[in-house]
């Protein structure tokens, strides 16, 4: 079961690595090469959204349907490991959410590149005119 979870954490690592690449300061040439290799990229890690998605609904699931542990009867072992599963699905809403936005945002800047990409040769078009 953990093993999904690093999974994802290692998907959004490497999604916040991409995008501060993409967003780094670079030299033109490189911007929209490594722009465009993130957009053939990126067409085969779409999976990332319902896989994230999934996990969103088992752990909505999980929550309407865990055992409440409130009352007087509960040890403290039980309520600690209760917080201890509360705990964890937080996090992993936060690593779903994350994933998803990052994608989103990912593509977002690889669109906003190619267009400014050819509004720049339709600049150059005109000026040669």
């Amino acid at each position: 079961m953990a093993l999904q979870w690093l999974i994802l954490t290692y998907v959004v690592a490497a999604e916040a690595a991409v995008a501060i690449l993409l967003t780094l300061p670079t030299p033109k040439l490189l911007r929209n090469r490594f722009a465009s290799l993130v957009s053939l990229i990126l067409q085969p890690a779409l999976f990332i959204v319902p896989f994230a998605g999934f996990h969103l609904l088992d752990i909505y699931w999980k929550n309407e349907h865990r055992l409440m542990c409130t009352s007087e009867v509960c040890t403290a072992a039980e309520r600690d490991r209760y917080e201890k599963s509360i705990y964890k699905a937080q996090r992993n809403v936060i690593l779903c959410v994350t994933s998803i936005l990052l994608y989103w945002s990912i593509s977002r800047i690889c669109k906003y590149q190619k267009e400014v990409e050819s509004m720049e040769e339709v600049e150059k078009r005109y000026k040669s005119q």
